[in-house]
């Protein structure tokens, strides 16, 4: 098998690498332990829009914070396992709800839950932090 490399992305990059998947992991605090969920996502202004379920943890969470929002980190990333080649992302921010009816409504119909139930809405993380990296292979 050729060698590999791991080469660190610049945020622009890894922020158009995030764009080209629909499915990560948002990881919030719940209970003062650190919890994962898999999620859809899109890219809105250098946002990242996910949508929650009414009953979901993470609503729960945002419905009782105020002002700033909840730090979270989302990872997404295209890995081939076979190959052992592909990319990873982790932006880090502020989660806020989104409250605005017309945004409501458009991520509504651009973000389609992957479960059934009722979506509830829709959280807006606001990168401060974003790291990335590739896996590629080694120039010879």
């Amino acid at each position: 098998m050729p060698g590999r490399q791991w080469e660190e992305l610049g945020v622009d990059e890894a922020l158009q690498l995030l764009g080209t998947v629909e499915l990560g992991r948002i990881v919030f605090t719940r209970h003062a332990l650190p919890a994962v969920r898999p999620v859809n996502h899109l890219l809105d202004a250098g946002d990242i829009i996910v949508r929650v379920q009414d009953s979901s943890t993470l609503g729960a969470l945002l419905a009782a914070q105020e002002g700033a929002g909840v730090v979270v980190a989302y990872e997404a990333d295209a890995i081939d396992q076979g190959a052992h080649l592909g990319w990873s992302v982790v932006a880090t921010g502020y989660a806020t709800a989104v409250t605005a009816p017309s945004e409501i409504e458009r991520y509504a119909h651009l973000l389609q839950p992957w479960v059934e139930g009722t979506a509830s809405g829709a959280i807006r993380i606001r990168p401060d932090l974003i790291t990335g990296f590739r896996l590629r292979e080694s120039s010879p």
